[in-house]
Order: structure tokens, then sequence, then C-alpha cells
């Protein structure tokens, strides 16, 4: 008996995110300059994880009697969204948090559906902003700058 991708990929991201979450208490509470802690991004992601895992391994478990159909699988843009998240983790330095998330939401909504660049630019423009004036300004975190600044 074969086991279903959604089964194999929620015990696989039900891991990673035990993983996240143990090993984040691991790293210290404070920062310098900061008062979140670089503890709690890590922490709060493999929470998520772990919480979407369990929801995909339920929902797996729920359809288990209905038949398994073949997916139509999109490696294009699968492959499109992982180069993008390699580059923007690797330029996040050189360029900028805002900069480097607002590209990679832009390339990753126009890969997830062509039309409606307007859309994607105003969401990926208001997503990344939101995000650094919520953590730098109000939680006084530290996020990379842009490099005019």
């Amino acid at each position: 008996m074969k086991l279903p991708f959604d089964y194999i990929a929620g015990l696989a991201f039900l891991l990673i995110g035990l993983f996240f979450t143990v090993e984040s208490r691991k790293i210290s509470e404070s920062a310098y300059g900061s008062a979140v802690g670089p503890d709690i991004f890590p922490f709060v992601l493999g929470l998520l994880l772990l919480i979407f895992s369990l929801r995909l391994l339920y929902e797996t478990f729920k359809k288990r009697g209905a038949a398994v159909k073949r997916g139509n699988y999109h490696y294009k843009k699968f492959f499109i969204i992982l180069i993008s998240a390699i580059l923007y983790v690797s330029l996040l330095e050189t360029i900028g948090y805002i900069l480097s998330t607002f590209l990679f939401l832009l390339v990753a909504f126009q890969t997830m559906e062509r039309r409606g660049i307007v859309k994607s630019i105003l969401v990926s423009a208001a997503f990344s902003f939101g995000v650094y004036l919520l953590f730098v300004e109000l939680l006084g975190g530290v996020l990379p700058r842009l490099p005019l600044f």
C-alpha cells in the first residue's frame, strides 16, 4: 500500500515543526537593542507548522476512504517559488527586508495566479510595510533595512 503524498507531507511538516519549537527554546531570549528575542519567531513558526500539519493529517485521515485521484502536479510553479524563496533568503541582508519580501511575494502571487498584477503589487507592498512597521516600531524588533538607509 502506497501512502498518499498528503500523509507523508503532513508527517514531515509535523516533525519539522516539532524540531523548530524544541530547538527555538535553546536560543537566547533577549537580543541587544530588541524587545523581542530571537527565539520568538522560530517558536511561533514551529507552532504554526505543527498546527497546519495536524490539520493536514486530519484532512488526510478524513478522506482516507475516498479514492485518491492522481493529481495534476505543477512542478514549474513549485520550482519558481522554491528558487524565489532561496533568492529571498540570500538577498534579505543585501537589499533589506521590505524590498526582498515585496519581490518574493509578488513573484509568488503571480506564479500562483497570473491575473491581477495590481492587486498583487498592493498586497505585497501592504504586507511588507505592515509587518516591518509592526515588528520594528511596535514590538521593537530588528529587521534588515533598505541599503539606502
